[in-house]
């Protein structure tokens, strides 16, 4: 099965399995990690917004117009942030590693 791992706010990492066809969200939720998830991945948020290491993500497809929207809004914004709901998990991303923001912003609170 593959695996990825989160790299966590304090630096810590946590490799977990990460089934094909999940979403980054949804392999975080299952194993605990501190990804808010606000929207439940329906795109109306950037609390899942992890920051892909830069070899990861240049394997990764487009961002669609819709999550660079959402991202615009996402705290600590970096070239390689993306939304943890819009990552699908296949088995060419075997290994794949992000590291959680500092800190989130919930728009849907404000």
């Amino acid at each position: 099965m593959p695996k990825m791992t989160f790299i966590q706010r304090d630096g810590s990492e946590m490799t977990v399995e990460a089934p094909s066809g999940l979403s980054v969200l949804e392999i975080a939720h299952r194993n605990d990690i501190d990804i808010e998830g606000a929207c439940e991945g329906s795109l109306a948020c950037s609390t899942c917004h992890v920051i892909v290491e830069k070899t990861w993500y240049e394997r990764l497809d487009e961002a669609s117009e819709d999550e660079e929207d959402m991202l615009d809004l996402a705290f600590g914004l970096t070239k390689t942030s993306r939304l943890g709901c819009q990552i699908i998990l296949t088995e060419e991303l075997d290994g794949l590693t992000v590291r959680l923001p500092t800190e989130t912003r919930n728009m849907l609170l404000e």
